[in-house]
């Protein structure tokens, strides 16, 4: 069997549980449409799109000190930005824990404290189960996800205003399969962020 090496979409040695706000892109699986149609520039949504939204908007419902800015569900994929608002780094109890390993200890700390990808994770979850539960029982969401740590108000601005734009640049959009000139996501998405 081989084993490919993923590469990690997360930054080296950044505290996702730190406050900030956070630019998020979750795709389906092969890019899949289920969660409704351009017409005219706008999205309307599908009842599996409503689901989404629905888990989407309820993140802050679930995890104290988060909240939920500028997002667009798109056929295939979400782009929104999540606001992490933390008075003090989050720390768990650790006495079940022997600190004898420090190297088992210092990943399961590091694992603790990614709480974008706790978010992520319960909302592609929660999502996923619905969906299965209305007959879409293929449906996958695509592993991890794409983040974006933003920085200033600029790319604030702009970020908000490439998410209310997306659905009027659908046929352009690098998750439009039907788009011709197909490139990389993570390269196109970068570029993107890149000229913010």
């Amino acid at each position: 069997m081989i084993y490919r090496y993923r590469k990690t979409n997360r930054l080296k040695h950044f505290d996702y549980s730190s406050s900030g706000y956070y630019f998020v892109t979750i795709c389906t699986k092969n890019r899949e449409c289920l969660f409704g149609e351009i017409i005219n520039g706008e999205m309307i949504l599908s009842e599996y799109g409503k689901i989404v939204e629905k888990y989407w908007i309820e993140i802050p419902k679930y995890y104290q000190n988060v909240f939920i800015d500028e997002y667009i569900i798109m056929p295939n994929h979400v782009h929104g930005i999540i606001v992490i608002k933390q008075d003090e780094p989050i720390v768990g109890t650790i006495h079940e824990l022997s600190l004898q390993d420090k190297s088992y200890f210092n990943d399961w700390l590091q694992r603790r404290n990614m709480l974008l990808s706790k978010i992520i994770g319960f909302f592609k979850m929660n999502s996923s189960k619905l969906i299965h539960q209305l007959g879409q029982n293929i449906f996958k969401w695509q592993r991890s996800f794409y983040d974006h740590v933003i920085r200033n108000e600029e790319s604030l601005a702009e970020i908000r205003k490439y998410i209310q734009d997306n659905p009027k640049n659908w046929d352009k959009d690098i998750n439009n399969l039907s788009f011709k000139h197909q490139i990389n996501f993570t390269k196109g998405i970068n570029n993107i962020i890149d000229s913010i």
